[in-house]
């Protein structure tokens, strides 16, 4: 699954981004409150007017402060999977069961410098989880290969039952990188610069695709 990440696109045509991706799995909407991270971004109103422009599924990835509080708004303006950050939230079990009931798939991320380990029972609630390969905030960063062991650890639990999480990647995800993440297990490949910053964003995308089939496991 390749997601398109509406974070390296044109701020000022973003229903035009989105349409220019027709055949993305997911479209990524990272919503940032310059507090959780030093960046702002996206909020609920943008997510809202994005709905009537793409049929395209929302992944929304909640990078702020008090999660338990805003998530539910999200879910309930449709989002298709909606992403918190296992180091905000307050309470993720009863989130994840929150966002389930609002009718969206439940989504817990972890920083690069988060072990996953701890988080593994919390994961059972949860549909998706979002390994971070870059220090969230920005686009444009380079990929942190070291995260990719958190990818081979969560792979081996969902091949073994013990996890069902889809098991997402963001940061750095481009055509030098792709290859290595697809090895280590991962399912849905978030992509910014590297489908936006193309010439042909639909051609940068469907590439992506080939080159993780071709190296992964599914």
């Amino acid at each position: 699954m390749i997601a398109p990440s509406l974070l390296a696109a044109d701020f000022a045509r973003l229903a035009d981004e989105a349409k220019a991706v027709p055949g993305a799995d997911w479209l990524h909407v990272d919503v940032m409150d310059a507090h959780f991270v030093p960046n702002l971004t996206f909020g609920l109103p943008v997510v809202q007017s994005l709905m009537k422009y793409t049929d395209i599924p929302l992944d929304c990835h909640l990078m702020i402060e008090n999660p338990d509080r805003w998530a539910i708004g999200y879910a309930e303006a449709g989002s298709h999977n909606v992403t918190v950050h296992a180091e905000a939230a307050q309470d993720p079990v009863k989130l994840a069961k929150d966002l389930r009931a609002a009718g969206a798939k439940a989504g817990l991320s972890i920083k690069p410098k988060t072990p996953l380990e701890p988080w593994v029972e919390v994961l059972r609630h949860y549909d998706t989880l979002l390994v971070m390969s870059v220090e969230p905030g920005f686009g444009g960063q380079s990929f942190i290969p070291e995260v990719l062991d958190k990818v081979r650890t969560a792979r081996r639990m969902v091949d073994t039952g013990h996890l069902t999480v889809l098991i997402e990647i963001d940061g750095g995800i481009n055509d030098e990188t792709i290859e290595a993440a697809a090895e280590a297990g991962v399912d849905c490949f978030v992509a910014g610069s590297a489908v936006y910053g193309a010439d042909d964003p639909v051609r940068a995308m469907e590439s992506l695709r080939a080159q993780a089939r071709a190296c992964g496991r599914r």
